[in-house]
């Protein structure tokens, strides 16, 4: 009896380290390479239309985005909305072109040699 208690709880446990993983964790920024960029021109508005008549607008950017090392490249990717001129975002980038997430950053949060590129 005692044995069967010491299993339920490590279960126990373990579902609950699960269960705030799966809340908690950005499991599309794990071993993604970080690039930067600056937007510098509007979207692409691309309007999709769904099963219930609603009408759902993304936008496509293409633009250049360096990584820390200075390393330059070409990005696609799209935003549910459009993004703001001027603003410096951190990309996180799987497979060399394939952006997975992006958070917005302000330009001292940038490594140097980014930085030097953007400007």
């Amino acid at each position: 009896m005692k044995r069967f208690l010491i299993v339920v709880g490590i279960l126990f446990a373990l579902g609950i380290v699960g269960v705030f993983a799966i809340t908690k964790i950005d499991f599309n920024r794990i071993n993604a390479s970080n690039y930067y960029l600056q937007i510098t021109e509007d979207g692409i508005p691309h309007e999709n239309k769904l099963d219930d008549g609603s009408v759902m607008t993304s936008y496509s950017y293409k633009l250049d985005a360096t990584n820390e090392d200075g390393k330059t490249i070409s990005l696609e990717f799209t935003a549910h909305k459009s993004l703001r001129k001027d603003a410096y975002l951190k990309m996180y980038v799987k497979k060399d072109d394939q952006v997975s997430s992006y958070d917005e950053v302000k330009l001292e949060e940038i490594p140097k040699k980014a930085q030097r590129r953007l400007e």
